[in-house]
């Protein structure tokens, strides 16, 4: 154990403002649930002309014929899971909302520390499962950011086009940047040259080691246009604001 003018040399060298690096998670973090749920639940202003908000993407049962509730329900579980089980998210969320630790240098909260082997954070093993989701709900964004060209007067590009065809495009560099895909890909290889289609794995391996150093960029980046995307649709939907036809 040690000593309390150990303890007290460690609590000097501790960053003093380690708190400054979680704030903004909790702000952007929090503030990005509670507008994520509201829209999920509202149920509404989800769609206008060729738009179709992600948090409704895929879109199920509009009519209500056999959900009774908000079709953005039926997909929640998704993405929320692709997330919510994210490395890079798990280090923030544990930081921000847990304090379990706040920073480097400060100490665990609690000294029964048992990491991600017990309910509910062994859960967090199912990241692995929840991007092969992620992969099909990608697909239905590309399907919709391609749909957003054709208005009913024919192809054009308007301001949602590029909105909805960033968004997408973030959320597929938060997708390949993920570090269970480049485990998949050839993280858990020893040998390429040992197994088929060993160069085409290491091509493929080195280039998501790429993106995989700017995941944490990507998933910030991806939740602010997920946020932004869905908030332009909803205002269009709604009549608050006129979609600008470029083209």
């Amino acid at each position: 154990m040690a000593s309390a003018s150990q303890s007290a040399a460690y609590n000097a060298a501790r960053p003093s403002g380690w708190w400054t690096q979680i704030a903004p998670v909790i702000v952007v973090m929090g503030g990005f649930s509670l507008y994520a749920t509201f829209r999920a639940f509202e149920g509404a202003f989800f769609q206008w002309g060729p738009y179709l908000s992600p948090f409704y993407s895929p879109l199920i049962d509009i009519h209500h014929r056999y959900w009774p509730y908000s079709p953005a329900l039926l997909i929640l579980g998704g993405p929320l899971g692709f997330r919510a089980t994210c490395y890079y998210y798990r280090k923030a969320l544990y930081r921000a909302f847990l304090l379990d630790p706040g920073a480097c240098a400060v100490p665990e909260r609690k000294r029964n520390y048992s990491g991600e082997t017990k309910f509910p954070f062994i859960l967090q093993n199912l990241h692995r499962y929840f991007l092969y989701l992620a992969v099909v709900f990608v697909a239905f964004l590309w399907h919709d950011a391609i749909r957003s060209f054709f208005f009913p007067e024919g192809f054009g590009i308007g301001v949602g086009t590029l909105v909805l065809l960033v968004n997408v495009t973030l959320l597929s560099l938060y997708l390949l940047s993920c570090h269970s895909l480049r485990h998949l890909f050839g993280g858990k290889l020893d040998c390429f040259s040992c197994v088929k289609f060993g160069a085409q794995r290491h091509s493929t391996w080195r280039s998501l080691s790429f993106l995989n150093e700017r995941h944490m960029l990507f998933a910030w980046m991806s939740l602010f246009s997920v946020g932004l995307a869905d908030f332009y649709v909803r205002m269009v939907s709604s009549g608050a604001i006129r979609d600008i036809r470029l083209l």
